[in-house]
């Protein structure tokens, strides 16, 4: 069985039919949140996320869009925001806050915990990969999740750390990665004969595509001159 991975898709449509064509035939995707903000195509974006039966949690982008609401963002997030909440319709509005502030799973026998945050404030909590986020503090995330395989996003960083006790994972972002790489970043477990491969991978995609939309729409150009450099 496969799975797919994905997160922080920030409206960025170029990038997710990317991953999407590049992963190839998977059984499940699920998705870390923040499917909006930041680029051009919120409701493409979202509509993909339906059309492709992709299962995702609540990010803060996606609440702080729906409601208007930016919430202590630096003057491009909140300028993106706003004029993201201005692009949703009241239906898209109410589909986006409806998602859940976490998912549950279960593949072959192996748990799956999913949230944007951590098990801790399933929205709002930054988890880097070690050293900055201590092993300990990730192993205690998997206690709290009652889990094997803890999986997050929000920070835009991928990383997957093997402990004893099961996998913390982040599968990076899609459509604006923060890790200096700037292709779309994303995860595939497969699960075989009771074990858990994980597979990160990274695709390139038309970046000018997105870039010169972003400027076309009025977004801040920092948004879209940050896609090159993978900050």
């Amino acid at each position: 069985m496969r799975i797919l991975f994905v997160g922080d898709i920030h409206a960025n449509k170029v990038a997710l039919s990317a991953v999407l064509k590049d992963a190839g035939r998977v059984d499940a995707i699920l998705a870390v949140g923040d499917l909006v903000d930041y680029s051009p195509w919120p409701l493409e974006t979202v509509e993909m996320v339906k059309q492709y039966h992709i299962r995702s949690v609540l990010g803060n982008h996606d609440r702080d869009s729906a409601l208007g609401v930016p919430r202590g963002y630096n003057p491009y997030a909140e300028l993106s925001c706003l004029w993201t909440h201005r692009q949703l319709s009241e239906d898209m509005s109410r589909y986006l806050l409806a998602l859940p502030e976490k998912l549950h799973a279960v593949y072959e026998g192996f748990r799956f915990f999913v949230c944007h945050g951590s098990p801790r404030d399933l929205i709002d909590e930054y988890v880097f990969p070690p050293p900055e986020t201590r092993r300990e503090l990730l192993k205690e995330y998997l206690c709290i999740a009652e889990t094997d395989v803890l999986v997050m996003g929000h920070t835009h960083v991928p990383f997957v750390e093997e402990l004893p006790e099961g996998y913390v994972v982040n599968p990076g972002s899609v459509g604006q990665p923060r890790d200096y790489d700037p292709r779309a970043s994303y995860l595939l477990v497969d699960v075989e004969r009771q074990h858990l491969l994980m597979h990160p991978r990274r695709v390139s995609y038309n970046v000018d595509e997105v870039a010169e939309k972003i400027t076309e729409v009025g977004l801040p150009a920092f948004l879209a001159q940050r896609l090159y450099r993978g900050v």
